[in-house]
C-alpha cells in the first residue's frame, strides 16, 4: 500500500508536498503517545496519531518514519508542516476516529508488520 492509498481509504487530505506519496508502506502504527511509537520501531510505517505538536515530526525524524496521518480531523501548524517538508516527511490527515481508520486500513490490505529494526 502507498501513503496515497492509505489517504484515500481514510477519505483524508495532505498537509504536505503529495509528490513523494507513491510511498510504499508495510505497517501502521496508532498511538497519541510518542513512547509507544518508539516501542513500535518497525521499516516503512505509517504514523497514525491525534496528538499534534513539534514531538511528532522530532519522533518521526528519529524513527525514520516518512508518513503521518492525523487522526479526529486534528490538523498540523504551518510550523510543523514546514519541519515535516524540511524532514521529508508526509503529512496527511482525516476526520476519522483512531480506531475506525486503523480498521479502514487493515480492510484495505495492511496487515502485515514490517521488519523489526533492533
Amino acid at each position: 500500500m502507498t501513503v496515497a492509498d492509505a489517504v484515500n481509504i481514510l477519505e483524508g487530505q495532505f498537509y504536505t508536498d503529495q509528490s513523494k506519496a507513491d510511498l510504499e508502506i508495510v505497517s501502521a502504527c496508532g498511538a497519541d503517545l510518542m513512547s509507544d511509537v518508539m516501542a513500535f520501531v518497525k521499516d516503512r510505517v505509517l504514523l497514525l496519531t491525534g496528538l499534534v505538536n513539534p514531538q511528532v515530526i522530532r519522533t518521526a525524524e528519529l524513527l525514520d518514519i516518512r508518513s503521518i496521518i492525523f487522526v479526529r480531523g486534528k490538523s498540523p501548524s504551518r510550523d510543523m508542516i514546514d519541519m515535516a517538508e524540511e524532514s521529508g516527511i508526509i503529512l496527511g490527515g482525516t476526520k476519522l476516529p483512531m480506531f475506525i481508520a486503523c480498521g479502514k486500513l487493515y480492510e484495505g490490505g495492511l496487515k502485515t508488520g514490517g521488519t523489526r529494526r533492533i
